[in-house]
């Protein structure tokens, strides 16, 4: 048995009905290039199975401690079923990208089943008029609970399922799996007395690790090397609320060598910072639409990986967190994303002086107990409703093959995220890479979010503005950008 992390649990501690915590991706599928040109859903299913022994996820259940008196415990599941966890849908005519979208949004939306292995694939036939793709395509639909993987561990289990080669869908992998017996309530109660006894020296360590980071980040702010004007309260908006059960869900793509080309606009920038840039100009001209932007910028949080060299492969967890502003209060493209590289410079500053992985130590020294009775009372008070927002959206960037990849034969031709969204923040963007296209996802509780497609067309307008402000040659004049800014917003109730 492996014990879960504080990390992980928490995200256990957090799931309800109307928060699901599972992340996952869209991947699109050209089946022409498998031996015979198709893919029937029985080769899948052999294929996947096949495959189980390349990541730990696969076949992992949880073991939760009575009254959670203590985290709770990974096993090898021994009644594992693949069939349960592969799934085989079809869209109805004609297949289209909004149709898939609806569907994405509803798989999204339900919660797994705690009492088995956290994962879920579902394959999507029927994409027969998706513009840019060849008739014929599928989709894999796959979702992941949180506490198992975080978005770099969760490339291994990616990796287990797919190949550089079409030719190779049906080589297998060695498996000595052996599934656990199921633990006696008396052994966790046992462990979760004495993990409880060793709590105060975790306390000590802990805090002792981060007392010098501390001194460091007392001498950079004396300095003027690391500002505190950014550890500011994010302003309410429409994402900032209690979520409801319901989602949707969409992903735009983009040329990698657009957003390369566009970040040397500013010297230092980098891609995350463009694209961080892009979501704030999205997000500027949907709410500005709709009479609510806010007066001062709204802010992301950025997951930062802590997992070590050696730790690729392990469960779950391994992240801190920065949080960055977005610019949505600048109307000019290129300033905005000059805004937003000043910003994560300072946010990564002052991660670093303390570090990233002190950071996320400190979620050790919270009780479970207290931890789970916290997370269920905040959700059943709506106490999301009550107080400023920490961040209004999360952005998370998963870095993928600049390589075709395979799966049972058929060629990837995107690949696109989905993550959940809770009490607080209802709109959260996964940023995937794959080949030549870097795609900006988003998931969003459909109350706050009803027209997807709209707040879509405000990202691409956001990228088309930044490139045509970047790629603008000095001598030139400037390039007028339409962004509805002439029109006096009309402020939301509870917006700043």
């Amino acid at each position: 048995m492996q014990q879960l992390s504080a990390q992980d649990a928490a995200f256990v501690y957090l799931e309800t009905p109307h928060t699901p915590m599972h992340i996952g991706s869209v991947a699109i599928y050209d089946p022409s290039t498998a031996p015979g040109g198709f893919v029937r859903f029985k080769d899948i299913l052999a294929f996947i199975e096949g495959r189980l022994s390349g990541a730990r996820s696969f076949r992992q259940r949880l073991v939760r401690v009575p009254f959670d008196l203590d985290h709770p415990y990974w096993i090898e599941d021994p009644e594992f079923d693949i069939e349960f966890h592969v799934r085989h849908i079809a869209l109805p005519k004609p297949g289209d990208w909004r149709q898939l979208c609806i569907q994405v949004a509803r798989l999204h939306a339900r919660p797994m089943d705690l009492t088995k292995p956290l994962w879920e694939f579902t394959i999507v036939e029927g994409l027969d008029h998706v513009e840019g793709l060849p008739p014929g395509c599928f989709a894999l639909v796959s979702k992941v609970h949180h506490a198992a993987i975080d978005g770099m561990s969760g490339v291994e289990m990616s990796a287990a399922v797919h190949d550089l080669d079409p030719s190779a869908g049906g080589v297998g992998r060695p498996d000595e799996w052996r599934p656990d017996d199921m633990p006696k309530v008396a052994d966790l109660l046992a462990r979760s007395y004495f993990n409880n006894l060793v709590q105060p020296m975790r306390v000590v360590e802990t805090i002792g690790r981060s007392l010098p980071g501390v001194a460091k980040l007392g001498l950079s702010v004396g300095k003027g090397d690391v500002s505190l004007s950014g550890a500011r309260p994010a302003p309410r908006t429409r994402f900032n609320g209690k979520v409801s059960a319901h989602r949707v869900w969409d992903a735009v793509p983009f040329p990698l060598k657009d957003v390369r080309a566009i970040k040397d606009a500013v010297p230092g920038a980098t891609v995350n910072d463009v694209i961080l840039s892009v979501v704030g100009g999205g997000l500027r001209r949907y709410l500005l639409d709709k009479g609510e932007l806010p007066q001062g910028t709204m802010t992301a949080m950025a997951p930062i990986s802590v997992r070590g060299e050696g730790e690729k492969g392990a469960l779950g967890n391994q992240v801190s967190a920065m949080v960055v502003g977005l610019g949505t209060q600048v109307e000019d493209p290129v300033e905005r994303l000059r805004f937003v590289h000043g910003e994560a410079v300072n946010s990564k500053a002052l991660t670093n002086a303390v570090g990233a992985k002190n950071l996320a130590d400190y979620s050790q020294l919270i009780p479970s107990g207290l931890a789970g009775l916290a997370a269920r009372l905040y959700t059943r008070v709506g106490a999301a409703n009550a107080h400023a927002p920490v961040y209004n959206c999360v952005v998370t960037n998963v870095p993928g093959s600049r390589v075709p990849l395979y799966f049972a034969g058929a060629k990837m031709l995107g690949m696109y995220g989905t993550a959940p969204v809770f009490d607080g923040m209802g709109l959260i963007c996964p940023v995937y890479s794959y080949g030549d296209t870097i795609a900006v996802s988003f998931t969003a509780d459909r109350a706050m979010l009803r027209d997807p497609d709209a707040f879509a067309a405000a990202l691409r307008g956001a990228f088309e503005g930044l490139r045509a402000g970047a790629m603008q040659p000095p001598s030139s004049p400037p390039v007028e950008v339409k962004d509805h800014a002439a029109k006096k917003p009309r402020q939301r109730k509870g917006a700043k």
